[in-house]
């Protein structure tokens, strides 16, 4: 990864992506002077260091950015220097802006039960979660709600629309946390696993966001994917913002 972002070019390339989320190799193409060729071998480059993932949509391959192995670095080598309030304004500066659909890809070493478990389980759950309570039977057509670990308010509800144990999870959602995330209207958040060697590849994708809609929606997945790939690997608690700030209200 940090070779891959050794390059100015790979890092311009990041920047486009940053402002403009899921675009296609000619878009990419038509912002820099160098071949065609020259841009797919550092897409490639980006996509083999886990900074990108692609989709094919129609003919065309979309590019969007992962920001998940970028906050693993914020957690592993930066946070433990910074003070929590310029970590929450490092994170603030760093949500992407005006998507559509957002794609996080996260490597974990654990088996596809185990994930499943961690996603499914509200004790689990809460642990990487910034506390929050997630309550379900995770059967299809059911409900699923988020609560406050202290003030038990709801942050949001949804629908389970497919469950397929321990592949693939699809959930609509609304987020009720504040009035400006509950005007967003209902999401759609998808949790695919693969397993890969002795690893699952974890995919969470958050569709269906209007054009501008507000980053409180999908801002915290990086920190979530993170916590839950060092509880499964170390069983320890990642230390994030979020949860500096429900620990001082208890």
């Amino acid at each position: 990864m940090f070779k891959a972002l050794a390059d100015p070019t790979r890092r311009s390339l990041l920047d486009e992506l940053f402002r403009e989320d899921g675009q296609s190799l000619s878009s990419l193409e038509a912002r820099f002077d160098i071949t065609r060729f020259g841009v797919m071998k550092h897409l490639k480059q980006l996509e083999d260091a886990g900074l990108l993932v692609t989709r094919r949509r129609g003919r065309e391959k979309l590019h969007f950015l992962n920001a998940v192995p970028i906050r693993l670095v914020h957690d592993r080598w930066v946070s433990k220097y910074a003070e929590p309030w310029a970590a929450e304004l490092s994170d603030l500066k760093s949500r992407l802006e005006s998507p559509m659909e957002k794609i996080f890809e996260i490597y974990i070493r654990t088996t596809p039960e185990r994930l499943w478990e961690a996603i499914t389980n509200a004790e689990i759950r809460s642990k990487y979660q910034f506390g929050t309570q997630v309550t379900s039977d995770f059967t299809p057509g059911s409900r699923f709600e988020m609560a406050h670990p202290r003030s038990g308010a709801l942050l949001g509800e949804g629908v389970n629309i497919e469950v397929d144990p321990p592949r693939r999870l699809v959930q609509n959602m609304v987020a009720l946390w504040g009035d400006d995330v509950k005007d967003e209207g209902t999401t759609r958040i998808t949790w695919e696993i693969e397993q890969v060697g002795d690893s699952c590849q974890l995919t969470v994708t958050h569709d269906q966001l209007r054009e501008g809609a507000n980053d409180q929606l999908y801002g915290g997945w990086p920190m979530i994917l993170s916590g839950l790939k060092t509880w499964l690997e170390t069983g320890e608690l990642l230390t994030t913002p979020g949860s500096l700030m429900y620990a001082s209200q208890g």
